[in-house]
């Protein structure tokens, strides 16, 4: 039987579990190669990277967003497609409801192999890279999540928001529901002629 390593100590960890997790939004392209024409099926599930919100609305951190997507290897480079399927929640921007939903959302992006005509002749930020023999898929998807989100979300398309006058939602509220609307430079009568009769003070002229 081989003796065991010498610098190994009781309880240690091994190598292997000291190593970083590998990352889940990068795809490894060895399999794939690069012949025209050859392809590769992911279905995926990976968390979700805090940030993808927009003010009321967003991603949460760590939700699973699960990805069913087609690679394929083209001259330029490396064609990823398919669907993406990822929850949001957020705040409805006229009742202040909580706002759930599930997005299923239509990927396409070109990863071009550095050097490539592709890579030449599209700006730096135009174009996203074949880094080594891998993709990083994350800002891919994040951009389409991002730009999917609404800026003022509903819980309803025809959410009738908050009542003015009390803050209730008007959509749980009777159809006559009203208030009375004061002019602000009458309140003050207003209000002495609801509390009563107005009283004379001491020493009015009609008492003499």
């Amino acid at each position: 039987m081989p003796a065991a390593p010498a610098d190994r100590r009781p309880g240690a960890a091994s190598p292997d579990a000291r190593r970083p997790a590998a990352d889940p939004w990068a795809v490894e392209l060895r399999e794939l190669g690069r012949r025209p024409g050859s392809m590769q099926e992911l279905d995926r599930t990976v968390p979700a990277p805090e940030g993808w919100r927009l003010e009321m609305i967003g991603v949460p951190e760590g939700a699973p967003v699960h990805l069913r997507l087609r690679l394929e290897s083209v001259m330029e480079g490396v064609l990823v497609s398919g669907d993406v399927e990822v929850p949001v929640e957020g705040q409805c921007a006229r009742c202040l409801d909580p706002v759930e939903d599930t997005y299923d959302l239509d990927v396409q992006e070109l990863f071009a192999y550095p050097g490539s005509t592709t890579e030449a002749t599209s700006e730096e930020d135009e174009v996203r890279l074949v880094e080594g023999e891998r993709i990083d898929l994350q800002p891919m998807v994040r951009d389409a999540v991002v730009l999917a989100l609404p800026l003022s979300p509903t819980c309803t398309e025809d959410c009738a928001g908050l009542c003015s006058g009390c803050g209730q939602r008007l959509d749980d509220l009777p159809d006559d529901h009203s208030h009375e609307l004061v002019d602000p430079r009458w309140a003050g009568l207003a209000g002495r002629f609801t509390t009563g009769a107005v009283t004379d003070r001491p020493g009015d002229p009609e008492e003499n």
